[in-house]
């Protein structure tokens, strides 16, 4: 990761003092995206309009600490205006290479105790970013946020894309939240939360006909607390929300503590008459900086992992080396040993599959419990994340033996003390050459640029789900239609599993059976967004599936220059296509019950030229599955081409 250029210019305001109440106007480059600054009555508020059209109402900002109020009481000391223009470079995420051009806006209030909040706007052409500073004054060096009044009013209109946050230390072994709840489409404002505890970020609403706001946040690390939305209120909207007092057990703030000279998150808006914006922005990684150098080259790729079919009865010596061979005849890079491997396997058993592996061209992950005592998750390695001295041991260990990777699971919520603690693992693992992959967890946030080790995080209803209960495989087509429009839109999301077995059993044979083709499956290697993707083939897929499907998922890559969205609505079907280095592939998937046929256009494919066309043939009565097929297909002259695919099946381009 680089900078290859950073311009910031154009100053087009200098400092203005005035105690006159007045509203400030900043627009986007393109003059489409506007937000007006109010301070009338010493209260702050700001609205956003899109093309001319309302997306946000009057909404509040500020907050309170235990130094002073800073949602009441001011007026305007100064502000300034530039233009940020800037080039970096990044991997692990939707683009290798994004170009940021933004108004920036600093509005500095005071309150009555004559004291500063710096309000800062980024706003580009479809994404808003806006946070608050704090200088340090005297000798206060810091101070404690007690309530954000940050709120977010949306038209009367719209209607809601969003996953309820759960009561803390409920679920399997009391271990949420863990941002793994169902998702509602088209839901309308008025609906309460599952729970009361309001909507995990990232958050997709509709505003009628006139468009589409995805409403997040970034840039958090061990300063501040990971925060989500309140229930919706009529008069307030939905307002910044902490964590709730019982997560971790009870122990931690639920406040943000801050540093002075500080500054918070940023919250993210991002919007547009269209779904193209909320898929293809940036705006996570756009606002945010690398905090250290990678220790090495970290390296993307595929990984087979025995536990989702096979579960904890496969966390064993031989079964371990079936799957190590799996990934070696695939070409893949890894393979990951999920938990209790320390008690099944052992540790010089483990050094010893990892000199095995290394052999065939495989590095192991390896699983751990992230910490000791806030829930009851059993599964070991336990104690060795959740401190440093114990951290930089095992790490050293693994580092020793070639392993390139943990998966840390069973995280305790966002309070300020949480997210340290994926920090502090972050950067130690770095300093071993280890990537991380988090699950049991809370969204990341700008982590991809800010921790150049770190993979993805699940956050989000996984695909050991779909092994779990009928149910979710039933829902299986709706989430992974849902999230390239949320939840992917603005992460890196470890789904954990393109699903090859048509049963879910460890003999292809028993329990439920998948609801999705093998062509869905194959296409959602290419829209669920990860720089190491889970293929959660089997050995038996070696000789069940045909040639065609194993020599694409042979080539499936994980890395990716540029994505543009195609068409789609979000828990019906999408269809994205990705570049990687020159080639292009696009893929589609369908979560309805009818067969979609679509016209759509194809810029990036060869016009008037052939491609692949991998699809699913129209299911015969009598069968759970349709027939896959690979065919050629031509795109037309004008860029274009006519496509089907059949319910629950997918399409992929080549």
């Amino acid at each position: 990761m680089k900078n290859k250029g950073l311009t910031i210019g154009l100053f087009l305001g200098l400092m203005v003092m005035t105690a006159k109440a007045g509203t400030i106007e900043v627009a986007s480059p393109d003059g489409k995206v506007v937000v007006s600054i109010d301070d009338e009555g010493g209260r702050l508020t700001y609205s956003v309009s899109y093309g001319g059209e309302q997306f946000l109402l009057p909404s509040a900002l500020g907050l309170k600490a235990d130094i002073g109020d800073f949602s009441e009481g001011l007026s305007m000391v100064k502000t300034e205006e530039t233009l940020i223009d800037t080039t970096y470079e990044m991997r692990g995420t939707k683009a290798s290479t994004s170009h940021y051009v933004a108004r920036h806006l600093k509005a500095t209030y005071r309150n009555q105790k004559q004291q500063d909040i710096t309000l800062t706007f980024n706003v580009s052409d479809n994404d808003i970013a806006f946070r608050y500073s704090f200088p340090q004054e005297g000798e206060t060096a810091a101070m404690v946020v007690g309530e954000e009044k940050t709120s977010f009013r949306l038209p009367g209109e719209t209607t809601t894309f969003i996953c309820p946050q759960s009561d803390p230390m409920i679920g399997w072994k009391r271990t949420k939240p863990s941002y793994e709840e169902e998702y509602k489409p088209d839901a309308p404002l008025t609906d309460k939360s599952k729970y009361g505890q309001g909507y995990t970020f990232p958050c997709l609403f509709r505003i009628g006909q006139k468009g589409w706001v995805l409403i997040s946040e970034t840039g958090t690390d061990g300063g501040y607390p990971g925060t989500h939305l309140s229930d919706y209120d009529a008069d307030k909207g939905y307002q910044i929300a902490f964590p709730m007092e019982g997560e971790a057990n009870g122990w931690g703030s639920s406040q943000a503590g801050l540093t002075l000279p500080g500054c918070t998150p940023w919250r993210t808006i991002t919007l547009g008459s269209s779904l193209k914006p909320i898929v293809e922005t940036t705006v996570p990684f756009d606002v945010v900086e690398q905090k250290y150098q990678a220790s090495e080259e970290y390296v993307p790729g595929r990984y087979t992992w025995s536990w989702l079919i096979w579960q904890d009865n496969s966390i064993n010596y031989a079964d371990q080396v079936q799957f190590i061979d799996l990934a070696g005849a695939m070409g893949y890079e890894y393979v990951l040993v999920d938990g209790y491997w320390d008690q099944t396997i052992g540790r010089d058993r483990i050094a010893e599959l990892s000199r095995y592996a290394k052999g065939q061209g495989v590095s192991l992950l390896l699983w751990y419990n992230s910490n000791g005592f806030e829930n009851d998750a059993p599964q070991t390695p336990k104690n060795c994340m959740n401190t440093s001295v114990a951290r930089k041991k095992e790490m050293a260990w693994m580092k020793s033996i070639g392993v390139k990777g943990i998966k840390v699971d069973f995280f305790a919520g966002d309070k300020q003390h949480t997210m340290q603690l994926y920090e502090d693992i972050l950067s130690d693992a770095n300093d071993y050459g280890l990537q991380v992959i988090f699950h049991g967890c809370t969204l990341p946030r700008g982590w991809e640029r800010m921790y150049p080790n770190y993979v993805a995080s699940e956050a989000v209803l996984a695909s050991e789900n779909v092994f779990f209960t009928e149910h979710h495989a039933e829902r299986e087509a709706f989430e992974l239609t849902m999230h390239p429009f949320c939840r992917n839109a603005v992460a890196s999301m470890d789904w954990g599993g393109t699903l090859m077995n048509k049963y879910m059993s460890r003999d292809n044979k028993k329990r439920h059976h998948r609801r999705t083709s093998d062509i869905f499956e194959m296409a959602a290697a290419i829209t669920i967004q990860t720089s190491i993707q889970c293929i959660a083939m089997q050995p038996n897929n070696l000789e069940e599936l045909p040639d065609f499907e194993k020599d694409f998922l042979r080539d499936v890559p994980t890395q990716w220059d540029e994505t543009v969205f195609i068409d789609g609505y979000p828990g019906k079907y999408v269809v994205l296509a990705r570049r990687s280095g020159d080639k292009w592939l696009v893929a589609g998937l369908n979560a309805t019950d009818e067969e979609l046929n679509l016209s759509v256009n194809l810029p990036m494919l060869p016009a008037g030229q052939e491609v692949d066309y991998y699809h699913d043939a129209p299911i015969k009565d009598g069968s759970l599955w349709p027939e896959p097929l690979k065919e050629r297909l031509k795109i037309s002259k004008k860029g274009e081409a006519k496509v089907k695919i059949e319910p629950n099946g997918g399409l992929i381009l080549k």
